[in-house]
């Protein structure tokens, strides 16, 4: 999979990640070299293979980024009618999983147009306790630059893709 052909392919699959599980994950590294994965349900990519998310939760995230800023996406389409269609027809239509690899960068003050974009996301979920409590008040954002694509490889069910 590349990355640069195959950008707007990957930015769809990433909507469609979130669309069915809220979240997705991004795998850093502390400082003694232990892997951890962060559940993420505030990412949003660009046009431009950078993209970010809204940094109000994590706290392990940030701080392994001080000594390595490497990461690695994971976004999974889990829609149930997405995954009975491919075992009944033996493939997947399309990509079930793929991981983004990236480097993080400063954590800084969202944008007007940043805000919008979560707002926009999120409308469905308004008026509920929930939402107040995970989506408001989100001020501070951390970009990541994408260096590389990866599909996930599921053997046969996915040998066409």
């Amino acid at each position: 999979m590349d990355i640069k052909t195959d950008w707007n392919k990957i930015r769809k699959h990433f909507n469609k990640s979130f669309s069915s599980n809220f979240y997705v994950s991004i795998a850093s590294v502390d400082s003694e070299n232990n892997p951890t994965v962060t559940p993420i349900g505030s990412l949003f990519l660009n046009d431009n293979l950078t993209g970010f998310y809204f940094e109000k939760f994590p706290s392990k995230l940030p701080e392994h980024s001080k000594y390595n800023p490497n990461v690695c996406l994971l976004g999974v389409n889990s829609g149930r009618f997405f995954w009975v269609k491919a075992l009944f027809k033996g493939k997947f239509s399309d990509y079930p999983a793929i991981k983004l690899y990236g480097v993080l960068g400063e954590k800084r003050q969202a944008t007007e147009k940043e805000i919008a974009r979560l707002n926009r996301r999120m409308k469905i979920t308004n008026g509920l306790k929930g939402n107040t409590y995970l989506w408001k008040k989100m001020e501070y954002v951390r970009e990541i630059i994408f260096t590389k694509a990866e599909k996930v490889n599921l053997g046969k069910m996915t040998e066409d893709l």
